[in-house]
């Protein structure tokens, strides 16, 4: 329970809420005992969301490592900077939904590459190359095949 920074005392009321700067709600706050006033300040705690690579390597997740990822595959194409941003949203609340602190560089390019395929195949096509290290004409044609489902 939040207490008077100046007396201890846990009976306060809200005098004013409004949302902050920085995505905090701050709250200016009143002491019934003492009369005194304060503001305090309430943050939004983040997850630290931890990638592992194929390498067995620990990194932290980047979602601008997506957006550029999706940047390159959809190179030249008619893909709006809005869809890649909302690809890469849905790619970190899928994550979120797992409620993991760690997750495998392969369930992100699994994810990333879900919902590119419903947005452009090409591209889709060109993330495939890429992240799933392509060194045969074989491998496309698998990739091709997948696009068309």
């Amino acid at each position: 329970m939040l207490k008077c920074p100046y007396c201890g005392s846990e009976n306060l009321r809200t005098l004013e809420t409004r949302d902050s700067f920085d995505n905090a709600v701050r709250r200016r706050k009143e002491c019934i005992d003492c009369e005194k006033r304060f503001t305090t300040y309430e943050y939004v705690e983040t997850v630290e969301l931890i990638v592992k690579k194929k390498d067995n390597r620990l990194e932290r997740f980047d979602m601008n490592k997506i957006i550029k990822g999706l940047q390159k595959a959809c190179e030249k194409r008619p893909v709006k900077m809005e869809q890649i941003h909302k690809i890469a949203e849905q790619v970190w609340q899928d994550l979120m939904k797992l409620g993991k602190d760690e997750v495998t560089s392969q369930e992100i390019g699994d994810l990333v590459m879900k919902y590119l395929k419903n947005v452009d195949r090409v591209a889709y096509i060109r993330f495939a190359s890429v992240y799933k290290r392509f060194e045969e004409p074989e491998d496309f044609k698998k990739v091709l095949l997948e696009a068309r489902k």
